[in-house]
């Protein structure tokens, strides 16, 4: 591994963990949503100052390539992200569509209540008219 390509990790890994921490700090980003990223930051940076660490992981697992072992843990981290989103999305369709037959129903609540408003008022001034 050459200098360049050293710095150039430990730099990504660093602006990653950065970025993220910004976000979370300026209310741009969840705790639960950063999770994921926060691990991956991590990884990256551990991997970028101990290389040693991503060839002996590499070789735990039996992956020949320690890249391989890098894209295989990227994309699995991309896969639990979309996951999660994939959950939250749904649980958000579920709370938007009963929130809409709320408002649904109290839309219908306020035209049964005026209706009946409106023919009071009628009934109350035939009566005065007739008196």
């Amino acid at each position: 591994m050459t200098v360049a390509s050293y710095i150039l990790g430990v730099v990504a890994a660093l602006l990653v963990l950065v970025i993220v921490i910004e976000m979370l700090r300026r209310g741009k980003l969840r705790e639960r949503h950063a999770l994921w990223w926060l691990i991956a930051g991590v990884l990256a940076l551990i991997a970028g100052v101990f290389p040693k660490t991503l060839e002996w992981a590499a070789h735990l697992v039996g992956v020949q390539l320690p890249t391989n072992l890098v894209f295989f843990v990227s994309i699995a981290i991309l896969f639990l992200v979309c996951l999660q989103h994939s959950a939250e999305l749904t649980t958000m369709e579920t709370k938007t569509r009963a929130l809409a037959e709320q408002s649904a129903m109290q839309e219908l609540r306020i035209r049964e209540l005026e209706r009946q408003a409106g023919l009071g008022d009628r009934l109350a001034a035939d009566e005065s008219d007739a008196s």
